[in-house]
């Protein structure tokens, strides 16, 4: 596993408005999609691409496109939705899936509940958004799913990660894959309800408001 915690004055900036309790949900899922489009830049650094050959109003020259098959982002709902916007704003080509996985409050696993994506993964770069790396076990759950169904080169784009979900995503994953997570910022920890601290509190309810 390999992590990447992206650094820049703009990411900084907008990281501490999120986390503003002050910041209203309009706000904040408008600096959400600003967040992964440049957080997206770092997690696209290695995608793959081939020679195209075109011609411009000058001469024929070659230049670079993405390979088939295409890249496909998938977002966890409901919270990694908030994210899809700033992602394929980078990648408009991109295929995106959908996983449903919830955390359950008392034991902290996740729980499948909903999932589009195709049968067949293989040889595919997947994005998997969500915007919080707490307990780690919701993107656990998540790359495993992608492994099953054939994934192998799989990077996860969080706007937070606890020590705690690195050290959980290290030991369950291993090295029996190629999986990255490019985040805006490594927390200090976990407190007793697996949240985290500082953190930007419920990352859903902050995007959409509270549904009682």
């Amino acid at each position: 596993m390999r992590l990447h915690v992206a650094e820049h004055p703009l990411i900084a900036h907008k990281l501490t408005v999120l986390r503003d309790v002050r910041t209203p949900s309009p706000l904040f899922r408008q600096l959400t999609e600003e967040l992964v489009t440049l957080l997206a830049y770092e997690a696209t650094r290695d995608i793959r691409t081939e020679p195209w050959e075109i011609t411009t109003p000058v001469t024929d020259t070659v230049g670079r496109k993405l390979t088939e098959p295409r890249p496909i982002v998938v977002p966890i709902l409901r919270a990694g939705l908030g994210m899809l916007e700033g992602m394929t704003r980078l990648l408009p080509t991109a295929e995106v899936g959908f996983l449903g996985l919830q955390r359950n409050e008392e034991t902290l696993e996740a729980i499948t509940y909903a999932n589009r994506l195709p049968d067949d993964l293989s040889g595919r770069q997947c994005y998997v958004l969500d915007p919080m790396l707490a307990t780690g076990g919701t993107l656990v759950a998540a790359i495993e799913y992608l492994f099953e169904r054939g994934a192998r080169d799989v990077t996860a784009v969080t706007l937070l990660a606890a020590p705690e979900g690195l050290r959980a995503v290290q030991e369950a994953i291993g090295e029996r894959a190629d999986v990255t997570i490019v985040t805006a910022s490594v927390d200090e920890r976990l407190n007793s309800k697996g949240y985290i601290v500082p953190g930007l509190g419920d990352a859903g309810d902050r995007l959409y408001g509270v549904v009682d």
